[in-house]
């Protein structure tokens, strides 16, 4: 070896131990993070007194008192999960689903009040209903519970829950709502008008029910009760 490497190679070891030095100085006066002292996120929650009034003075026209709408073409909100209730107000507020109305009731409501009216319907009562078209619903009956296989259409009771409970608060609750609504938002998930369903979930499901299975569908949940 050369003087002048031998010199280099004394000189990249010193400039080495001094940054090994420094790194190991560094992690001494690193203070220890203690990681089960971090705290815990509460996700917010809804006021249902606070709700209830809102509801008188903004909601209950279309929908009834307690949620449960007189009208066919307005939804059951009595009984929903109060999360899907959340979250319909603030997509409607984002345009993200689109109704000129509830587009336009939404645009004034604060992300509180939309948890404070979520949480105020959860805890009312959906009025009993029955199947008007007894026939009908059978059809609906075997979709709902078994789904059609022959074009890859699943069962609804695998999200919807086999009483149509629903999923807080991924999936609505669908027992007791108004055939009428129903075959509404099956039509609109059908032709795209309606599209803030998580992966198109439901406008695939919509594209594989024909307009008598549809109905048949709204028919049958129209008729179900849960203990929500």
């Amino acid at each position: 070896m050369t003087r002048t490497s031998l010199a280099n190679a004394v000189v990249g070891a010193s400039i080495a131990l001094m940054v090994g030095s420094g790194t190991a100085r560094a992690a001494e006066n690193t203070p220890a993070v203690n990681t089960s002292a971090q705290p815990t996120i509460v996700a917010p929650r809804g006021d249902a007194a606070k709700g209830q009034v809102i509801a008188g003075q903004v909601c209950a026209a279309c929908h009834g008192a307690d949620g449960n709408s007189a009208l066919a073409a307005n939804p059951v909100l009595a009984g929903q999960h109060a999360g899907y209730i959340a979250k319909q107000l603030a997509e409607f507020k984002a345009g993200v689903r689109k109704n000129a109305i509830m587009m336009g009731f939404a645009a004034a409501l604060s992300q509180q009040d939309m948890l404070d009216l979520g949480a105020f319907y959860s805890r009312q009562k959906a009025t009993p209903r029955a199947a008007n078209d007894k026939e009908l619903a059978l059809i609906g009956q075997k979709l709902f519970r078994a789904g059609n296989t022959a074009v890859g259409l699943p069962a609804c009771a695998g999200c919807h829950s086999p009483n149509g409970a629903g999923i807080p608060a991924q999936y609505p609750r669908l027992a007791g709502q108004h055939t009428e609504y129903t075959i509404g938002q099956l039509r609109a998930f059908y032709a795209g008008e309606r599209g803030n369903d998580s992966n198109k979930v439901m406008r695939t499901i919509a594209s594989r029910l024909s307009e008598r299975e549809m109905q048949a569908v709204a028919e049958y949940v129209s008729g179900l009760t849960s203990a929500r």
